[in-house]
């Protein structure tokens, strides 16, 4: 066996698809290789991906795979053979078709083995199928790894060599491709992609590359190779850690405690920019630095690729990272190059960072009027009222204080989308509202507040900083649900154009991580009414279905079981800042001797209960209980509940559940001496109720009847 080194040349590939790319194609070549037997589970796969490259080096690839013996089923014996057991034409035929030698059909027919089909018997014919080629099998993967690339836009391009007729033949590819190479150790593999043959020569650097067509010896040789001779680090892993470790150095060269922004996207794409990093360090005029070094980051990192350098205490410095793809002996060009380019950007910025600032925020309310939210929602201006209102009941709710610093944060917390700076960098809406509040004299508060309404943006993101953060947030997540559920505007599948999921996962981590004392179904009924009139139909049910679930899922990811979340949220807890208390009960009470026990009665009680006829009240006459074995479950009941609803209602809900295990000997007993379908209407009602009692005593918890096996 040797080892195997596929690389496709191509025209510079998408940045930012490149890592995706790599992967892709590397793993599909050596997942369709072990398919057809020419690798092993042994063979390691190393992808490399460069701006002009996608390749692949699989370890113990095979020159021909084994043979494979195959059986076959034919057909029923009752149709292959006539009544003399001799061969049908049906069966010479199917035969024939298998490239079985049928000269002598008795012999062929000999040779076949009978088997139970069922009901039926049938035929089956061994045969065996000799393995695959390299050639034919490497061709084949090859086929299906550029077929499953997970190309963001493919483009049409024509031919120019290897073809009969130059310049009428087109490929579909995400990049035009120039150069195939395909090495079993030393030896070329003819296959063909994309109207190109199959060599052992590739191309470097586009400027620094010692040869201008690179002559690989072997597979293993590749990465040496292309590094030595053509000035480029194939492997997109090697590269980006070399662009670290160069990030780290010119950094630490800068000095007084300098660092790189940590961006793993801009990093990647970074990657799939340059073949050989070179970081070089530049600087823009001081100056600049009065402008919100948000707006300074967003544009050197967005437009330019750069890395802007922050000081120890994370303030932005006025140096930046460049990761440069040539490494010439002086790099002053470079720097200055790149200066200079990104000064007009900074100096935007600050042109619009001053425009801005003639305005205040307040004074463009009235734009968000003209500005159009959702055709069936209505404006800006029209959702600011509604999360003006919404938010004025929350903080009622709160703190009746709050209510006059939330009504203004959700006045002014969307004003910010009328000016030049987000209107340039969408992305920082919210923050240069908190920038302008501070500039008009809004106060801390108010600023937090509107700088942090959208948090949490995304999974692990923090929470607002203040409580009026917190209302307005939440108004403003609400709204969103409310209405879009309302309109029928719901995710379906990875289709999620309003982020429906994360406006969800919001309004429960600030429910629950800040134990908000607020009823969700309150919460629902007041964002919908009257807030959007009849702009909406109540959809209310479905919403509350929809953030549950997603409640679910995270504490799921969290580590808790899905019987633990099953019980506690099957009940509905309103106070989401419980759940988390409730889980810590249900874990802590599933651990008793006695749970197993006590949740098996639960489920049982729970369907006595769904088939009794009626409702139950939770009611018992103590002058009914008949049984022993029920006058000891009722009197151990009354013994313990009163101790248990304190801890309850204390919010204690461990030494609650724990309290009630004492239950469990009665319990049982109960069961096996009472018959509880008495044929007498009232026993049977006063037994009933008596379940009642117990099962309403239990499951205020969680339902425990979910913990059973």
């Amino acid at each position: 066996m040797n080892n195997l080194l596929v690389e496709l040349f191509v025209e510079e590939l998408p940045p930012k698809a490149l890592k995706k790319l790599g992967e892709a194609f590397a793993a599909v070549l050596a997942d369709q290789l072990k398919a057809q037997g020419l690798a092993s589970a042994a063979s390691a796969v190393t992808p490399y991906a460069s701006p002009r490259r996608l390749g692949a080096h699989i370890t113990q690839v095979a020159l021909k795979a084994a043979d494979k013996a195959v059986q076959q089923k034919l057909m029923p014996v009752n149709v292959g053979l006539d009544a003399a057991g001799q061969a049908t034409p049906a069966l010479i035929k199917k035969l024939t078709a298998l490239g079985a030698d049928v000269s002598n059909p008795a012999q062929a027919v000999a040779a076949l083995k009978r088997a139970p089909d069922g009901k039926a018997e049938a035929l089956y014919y061994d045969s065996v199928v000799p393995g695959a080629t390299l050639e034919a099998g490497l061709q084949k993967a090859l086929d299906e790894a550029i077929a499953k690339l997970p190309i963001p836009k493919v483009m049409s391009y024509q031919l120019e060599t290897d073809c009969e007729l130059p310049g009428w033949s087109s490929v579909n590819f995400v990049r035009p491709a120039h150069g195939l190479v395909a090495l079993h150790g030393s030896t070329v593999v003819p296959v063909k992609a994309l109207g190109l043959k199959a060599g052992h020569t590739t191309h470097g650097h586009r400027f620094e590359a010692k040869k201008d067509v690179v002559v690989l010896k072997d597979a293993d040789s590749y990465a040496a190779t292309l590094r030595e001779d053509g000035a480029v680090i194939a492997s997109f892993a090697e590269r980006r850690a070399e662009i670290v470790r160069q990030l780290a150095a010119a950094a630490a060269k800068v000095g007084g405690g300098a660092r790189a922004i940590e961006d793993e996207a801009l990093l990647d794409e970074v990657t799939a920019l340059v073949e050989r990093p070179n970081v070089l360090i530049c600087e823009f005029e001081k100056e600049f630095l009065a402008v919100p070094q948000e707006c300074l980051i967003l544009t050197m990192k967005a437009n330019q690729k750069y890395f802007p350098l922050l000081d120890a205490a994370g303030k932005l410095t006025n140096k930046f990272l460049v990761v440069s793809n040539i490494s010439p002996a002086d790099a002053s060009a470079v720097i200055g190059g790149n200066e200079r380019v990104v000064r007009p950007r900074l100096a935007d910025a600050k042109f619009f960072f001053d425009q801005d600032r003639k305005k205040t925020l307040l004074s463009r309310v009235e734009g968000l009027g003209k500005v159009v939210y959702h055709n069936k929602l209505g404006t800006q201006g029209e959702r600011m009222k509604r999360v003006y209102e919404i938010a004025s009941k929350i903080a009622n709710a709160l703190d009746p204080k709050l209510v006059a610093s939330a009504q203004r944060a959700a006045e002014l917390a969307k004003t910010d989308l009328l000016t030049d700076m987000v209107g340039e960098f969408p992305e920082l809406q919210g923050i240069m509202g908190g920038y302008y509040a501070r500039h008009d004299g809004l106060g801390e508060e108010i600023a937090n507040a509107i700088e942090d309404h959208y948090k949490p943006r995304f999974a692990g993101d923090e929470l607002p900083r203040n409580t009026v953060g917190l209302v307005v947030a939440l108004a403003d997540k609400l709204e969103t649900l409310v209405g879009m559920f309302g309109i029928g505007n719901l995710p379906t599948g990875d289709k999620d154009p309003f982020a429906l999921r994360r406006h969800a996962l919001g309004v429960i981590r600030i429910l629950g991580e800040k134990n908000l004392p607020l009823s969700l179904s309150d919460l629902l009924t007041q964002a919908a009414l009257p807030a959007f009139g009849s702009k909406i139909t109540d959809a209310t049910p479905a919403l509350t279905d929809f953030i549950y679930d997603r409640l679910a899922g995270s504490l799921r990811e969290q580590g808790y079981s899905a019987q633990e979340v099953d019980a506690v949220l099957s009940l509905r807890p309103q106070r989401l800042g419980e759940v988390a208390h409730r889980l810590t009960a249900v874990r802590a009470f599933a651990a008793l001797p006695e749970a197993a026990a006590l949740a098996a009665a639960n489920k049982r009680i729970s369907n006595i209960l769904k088939k009794a006829e009626g409702a139950v009240e939770a009611k018992v006459d103590t002058q009914r209980l008949q049984e022993r074995a029920e006058q000891a479950l009722h009197g151990a009941l009354q013994s313990v509940q009163p101790l248990a609803d304190k801890l309850y209602a204390n919010g204690e809900y461990a030494a609650s559940l724990r309290e009630l295990a004492v239950l469990k000997a009665p319990v049982d007993a109960f069961f096996d001496g009472v018959m509880v379908n008495a044929e007498d209407a009232a026993l049977r009602a006063n037994r009933l109720g008596l379940l009642k009692s117990l099962h309403d005593a239990m499951n205020r918890v969680a339902d425990l009847s979910r913990l059973a096996a």
